[in-house]
């Protein structure tokens, strides 16, 4: 039997774009077979490295050292592609565009324009960037729902860890009522490290030296990162309307090592927590601030860079998931399963 083929086009290719690509060539064979299921990069874009395409699959092998090697992929093409984005997914030979740019967690852009255009030119769309589902859910779920068009978006929030999938197909007839989590690895990080006596500055280069902070940590450091997350989640579950600038947030910038340390004494642990509640008015509302955490609290003893979540639920009451210590390669599971799910048709 002859497997359905699966174009996609990244529309960025850095950390997690090449994930993703190292993850589909380790895989590629696997779900051929299981799914029956041929996924081919039909094309990748950058903001640096040029763009490629090619309708019949590129070579990832090359366009993963070519781009790790400083070069262009433009010589990759099978035919001259445009480097300006929007044309590109536009004319893209590909079924499912990816959308993996870097965040902008004040404005959503560009992001949210690459969304926008991809699901107008009749595309499907995974995407693990926030931006979109923080500043446009509403507007790009109708314009994928009219356009009968997948919008799938697992990698956004904690990785690879299914938590859309988990209440879109395995939580029927079920209302999400709250949350309570911790969704930014790197101030958890932060503050396990300051817990171990480091000052906040060197816990900070620390966050940096493995990869999780940023040259400039502040997205991370002042909850703007953790407001996003936030506001996807109130948005998607709770049918909120929720923007970063309406959560009511506060970072770890003030937290020093003796607060830590006073938290300890008294039986808690500080922890940079977000939630969400339904009020008595229907209004959803978000905080997301650093809160010192009972023991006996599960939020309390993860730690590193690892994240937390629980559910309120009117069926489950509370139900809770934790991912350990995460890499760009469960980011990159996130997408590839968003593919798989598309194909499948399991998306509505």
């Amino acid at each position: 039997m002859t497997a359905s083929i699966q174009r996609v086009a990244l529309i960025g290719f850095g950390a997690v774009g090449r994930a993703f690509a190292r993850l589909l060539l380790r895989k590629h064979a696997e779900i051929r077979q299981r799914h029956d299921l041929d996924i081919r990069v039909t094309g990748i874009i950058t903001a640096r490295r040029g763009a490629a395409w090619d309708p019949d699959g590129l070579d990832l092998t090359a366009a993963l050292t070519t781009v790790e090697g400083g070069g262009d992929l433009s010589a990759m093409s099978r035919s001259p592609a445009p480097t300006e984005t929007i044309a590109f997914i536009e004319r893209c030979p590909a079924d499912v565009i990816v959308e993996i740019t870097v965040l902008d967690p004040r404005t959503g852009q560009p992001a949210t324009d690459h969304v926008r255009a991809a699901l107008r030119s009749g595309r499907h769309v995974v995407t693990a960037n926030k931006g979109p589902l923080a500043f446009a859910y509403r507007e790009l779920r109708e314009l994928a729902r009219s356009q009968g068009r997948a919008f799938l978006f697992e990698s956004t929030v904690m990785d690879g860890a299914p938590l859309f999938s988990l209440v879109r197909e395995g939580l029927p007839a079920t209302r999400i009522l709250g949350f309570r989590a911790i969704l930014n690895s790197t101030t958890n990080f932060i503050l396990t490290r300051m817990e171990e006596g480091i000052p906040f500055e060197e816990a900070v280069r620390e966050a940096q030296a493995i990869g999780i902070a940023e040259a400039d940590p502040s997205n991370d450091i002042d909850g703007w990162d953790a407001a996003v997350k936030t506001c996807v989640l109130a948005n998607v579950w709770m049918e909120a309307d929720l923007r970063p600038d309406q959560v009511d947030r506060a970072g770890i910038r003030g937290i020093r090592p003796e607060d830590l340390a006073d938290a300890r004494r008294e039986g808690r642990r500080i922890k940079l927590v977000c939630t969400a509640e339904r009020g008595e008015d229907g209004a959803v509302r978000a905080r997301v601030a650093p809160e010192a955490v009972p023991m006996e609290d599960l939020l309390a003893h993860v730690r590193g860079t690892s994240s937390v979540i629980t559910l309120r639920t009117d069926t489950l009451k509370q139900l809770t998931l934790i991912e350990h210590e995460p890499e760009p390669a469960q980011t990159a599971f996130g997408l590839l399963a968003d593919l798989v799910n598309v194909a499948r048709g399991h998306w509505g």
